[in-house]
């Protein structure tokens, strides 16, 4: 049997990984400033979290939801307590894209209606729901196709107004800042008129913090620098630094009830030990305050480049912007530098490093982008 072709691979395979470092089996080391799509948070291999996961490993990996599992009440306390959300209630599975599915679910049980608003070039997830409330038609199937699904532009509210205005839409959904389009905001005005709106509309804003939370803005949620709450929240990527886990975090308004959610592996024994070595290690470390300073270190370096059209982002989720005599620079860093970066399109490089970067870290990254710019 051969594997499904779903991307193209680098001729990379990396083996082994600590901090913000990984190493081929060849040896060659890279400075990962990527994370493999924002998943590696708190760093490769932290010793917090491996010790951890080992000592839960020889105790117990799994059993179902049909049983109490005090780990999840801890996780629930300790990110209600990190987040600022300690009112919402958790809702644990596996992916972001999973979470994305439960969220559409709960705002369409909670308000009856099954219309879901979104905003042009997000990116939601490749599951069924998710996919259809991702602007990029080539990704979705004829099954996936849905006329409950409508896009309104970034950041334009007299659109929002208008079709929130019809009270069709179970949920507004957002990302905090978006990651596959390219690293753009939503201005604060456009939170800020999206939650006057939704209330007035009975509409459910559901932030999509997936790629853009935990810490990586410089804010536990990106969404928070517009001092607005969202009814529901999704998150993942970062949570489990590498293990797979995604949740809901749902405002008290939506009630509970038996059936209407559920999962098998969501919330099992690993992926909260997993979650809350995380947040351990988030609190401990101060990394929230440590993605918005050295997030701004880079911005500040990179600054006056000319190989950059232009910069945006936040913490440490950035996007440079390049001039088109440049976009053959993100294979240059792996390939000459040995360095990882992601990408957004053809001419996007998309920083999102751990969390632990340090500014001697991010000095390497300077320098080896200035050198190549010369």
């Amino acid at each position: 049997m051969e594997l499904f072709k779903t991307y193209k691979l680098w001729p990379i395979e990396p083996v082994r990984g600590r901090g913000c470092y990984v190493w081929d089996k060849e040896g060659t080391q890279y400075l990962d400033l990527y994370g493999g799509h924002a998943v590696i948070s708190i760093g490769h291999c932290h010793p917090v979290y491996v010790e951890m996961m080992e000592k839960q490993l020889t105790q117990l990996g799994f059993y179902s939801n049909a049983v109490e599992n005090s780990l999840q009440v801890e996780l629930a306390r300790n990110l209600g307590e990190q987040c600022g959300y300690a009112r919402h209630s958790l809702f644990l599975c596996n992916s972001g894209a999973e979470a994305n599915e439960n969220a559409f679910k709960a705002a369409s049980f909670h308000t009856g209606r099954k219309k879901i608003l979104a905003i042009g070039k997000a990116f939601h997830g490749r599951t069924s729901g998710a996919v259809a409330a991702t602007d990029n038609p080539a990704i979705q199937s004829a099954f996936n196709k849905t006329d409950n699904v409508t896009f309104t532009p970034l950041n334009d509210i007299d659109s929002l107004k208008i079709h929130l205005a019809s009270g069709e839409y179970a949920a507004l959904i957002m990302e905090g800042i978006q990651g596959v389009a390219g690293i753009y905001e939503p201005s604060f005005e456009f939170w800020r008129a999206a939650r006057e709106a939704c209330d007035k509309t009975g509409t459910l804003l559901i932030a999509d913090e997936i790629q853009s939370g935990y810490g990586r803005s410089g804010r536990f949620f990106a969404h928070q620098y517009a001092g607005i709450e969202a009814d529901i929240i999704t998150v993942a990527k970062g949570m489990g630094n590498g293990f797979p886990i995604g949740a809901v975090l749902l405002s008290d308004k939506i009630e509970a009830r038996y059936g209407m959610l559920g999962t098998t592996f969501g919330g099992n024994h690993l992926a909260c030990t997993a979650a809350i070595a995380v947040l351990k290690v988030m609190q401990q470390e101060k990394l929230v305050d440590n993605a918005a300073t050295v997030g701004q270190y880079l911005l500040d370096g990179l600054k006056g480049n000319k190989a950059i059209k232009e910069l945006r982002g936040k913490g440490l989720m950035i996007g440079i912007e390049l001039g088109e005599e440049w976009l053959d620079l993100r294979d240059r860093l792996l390939f000459e530098k040995h360095i990882f970066t992601g990408g957004a399109g053809k001419n996007v490089i998309r920083l999102l490093p751990p969390l632990m970067i340090t500014r001697e870290d991010a000095d390497s990254f300077l320098e080896a982008f200035n050198t190549l710019t010369l």
